[in-house]
């Protein structure tokens, strides 16, 4: 699945417009590569997202083309949540 729909279906990034354009702001990384919005995301996959002082790494546990919004979050685990100093 792309990366851009991924993001939207796991309800990690609400359009999959944003989604794409964040991507092409080089902002999402796909086991440590910068990624594209087309890039195939598959089971196993780490997805790294930064957003604004924020960055999110998520693990892909399930990839599927439509969920309940009560069960998005069964499609990945959180690796790792991290605010970023405004010094840096």
């Amino acid at each position: 699945m792309r990366l851009d729909k991924f993001l939207k279906v796991s309800r990690l990034i609400k359009r999959r417009s944003l989604a794409k354009e964040i991507a092409e702001q080089k902002r999402i990384k796909v086991n440590n590569n910068i990624a594209k919005p087309s890039v195939n995301v598959e089971i196993g996959d780490e997805i790294e997202i930064t957003f604004g002082r924020s960055m999110v790494t998520v693990k892909v546990l399930e990839v599927k083309e439509h969920v309940r919004k009560n069960e998005a979050t069964e499609l990945y685990e959180v690796i790792k949540e991290e605010k970023m100093n405004s010094d840096e």
